[in-house]
């Protein structure tokens, strides 16, 4: 790649960091009294998004699910920053069963994806390719747990095959060893695991 394209993706990157970067000072404003995503009747995380009206455009909203007056703030938000060929963003915020919070934002030009290795990302979506491995993920983001713990569970399958499910698991890392002999989700892989879980239920 000559040096003028670099700069020139060097010069993208920077001006998308610029506008995420505005995209979430704005975010943090749709929770507050007044503010464009409060509900009236309590917090917007209260209200969760759900179902297919929480993505697609031009969907009715349901009052039940989703935070009024806007459904797709956020996508609005990500246009009013970032000129086409677009971007994708990552985000989100949870506070899960074992009392661990979670907090990530990331985001990258399409461009730069569709110019990127994918072949890169094989082993992460291929260890999660398994129905058991998927139910481990779920067990241990409610809890971390043992190895033995997760062979009580129903399904799992005998010692030997959750510890080869833990070992790709780690391997990929989505999973990490901690005190103990318990094992636990990465703080900086629960958002991105639950996104992808949320991606393949459409």
């Amino acid at each position: 790649m000559s040096a003028e394209a670099g700069e020139t993706g060097e010069n993208h990157w920077a001006d998308l960091e610029r506008r995420v970067a505005a995209l979430e000072e704005a975010v943090r404003g749709w929770g507050r009294p007044g503010g464009p995503g409060h509900a009236g009747a309590g917090p917007v995380g209260e209200q969760e998004p759900s179902g297919p009206q929480a993505g697609a455009a031009g969907a009715a909203p349901s009052s039940a699910s989703v935070p009024e007056p806007e459904v797709l703030w956020a996508l609005k938000g990500l246009h009013e920053r970032v000129e086409d060929p677009g971007a994708v963003m990552l985000l989100g915020h949870v506070l899960l069963p074992s009392g661990t919070r979670a907090e990530w934002q990331e985001g990258a030009l399409s461009a730069e994806l569709l110019e990127a290795e994918w072949q890169d990302c094989a082993e992460a979506l291929a260890s999660l390719g398994h129905p058991v491995r998927l139910s481990i993920l779920r067990r241990i983001l409610v809890t971390p747990a043992t190895a033995q713990e997760l062979v009580g569970e129903e399904g799992v399958g005998t010692s030997g095959q959750v510890y080869h499910h833990l070992r790709q698991l780690t391997a990929a890392g989505w999973l990490r060893s901690v005190g103990g002999g318990r094992y636990e989700v990465p703080v900086a892989r629960v958002i991105p695991l639950l996104a992808i879980i949320l991606g393949a239920r459409r």
